[in-house]
């Protein structure tokens, strides 16, 4: 009186649905992989490209500084040196708020990834 069809479990379903899933959460992982790649070589690129302003900048700001002081040397020497103090200590406020900026607005890291969670998730639920 028992009916082979339900007794049996429906392995091949199972199987198939867990391997689905497995093939997801690779998906998923392979993403991560590459976006964390990608946000790599750009901050590779923006460093190098950072420190390569930074170096320059610092060289013409030491000749400007030099050129400065020497023209007032004989009659305006403080005021001179002071003017350039006031200049970079103004830039240096303005780079930090901009560097803090850019940080508070930057996007969330793996946006892509947490976004094709939300899919898998909601396609999973029930309806």
């Amino acid at each position: 009186m028992t009916d082979p069809d339900r007794t049996t479990p429906p392995r091949p379903s199972l199987r198939r649905l867990a391997g689905t899933l497995l093939e997801i959460v690779q998906s998923r992982i392979e993403l991560i992989g590459i976006e964390l790649t990608e946000e790599k070589e750009r901050l590779m690129g923006v460093a190098f490209l950072g420190l390569a302003a930074m170096l320059f900048g610092v060289l013409a700001l030491v000749s400007l500084t030099a050129l400065v002081i020497v023209l007032f040397w004989d009659t305006y020497r403080l005021q001179a040196m002071t003017g350039i103090f006031v200049v970079y200590l103004g830039l240096a406020g303005w780079c930090a708020a901009r560097a803090r900026n850019i940080l508070r607005d930057a996007p969330m890291p793996f946006e892509a990834t947490l976004a094709e969670f939300e899919k898998d998730r909601d396609a999973l639920r029930p309806d």
